[in-house]
């Protein structure tokens, strides 16, 4: 992972200053960008009027998609099973 870098840095430094200076000022501009893009999401999302609270229970998804009965006793069965193998 050091190489790698390493290899990355130096063909950091082998570009001209001038070409830096534009690479760097070009990823600020695009970090800027999506920063006032996420600030104005959330200013759109804030603004709107909003009455009702939704307050609902955390359901796990795991359950929604397996049998409850099966997972519960799961590390008891693996057990059992392999008692059982041994013999």
């Amino acid at each position: 992972m050091d190489r790698y870098f390493d290899t990355l840095d130096e063909r950091w430094r082998a570009l001209p200053v001038r070409k830096q200076h534009q690479y760097t000022l070009y990823f600020f501009v695009g970090y800027l960008l999506l920063t006032a893009g996420v600030i104005g999401k959330v200013v759109y999302d804030t603004g709107k009027p909003n009455d009702a609270i939704h307050i609902r229970h955390i359901e796990n998804p795991i359950l929604k998609s397996e049998n409850p009965a099966r997972l519960q006793d799961s590390v008891s069965t693996i057990l059992k099973n392999r008692i059982y193998e041994r013999k």
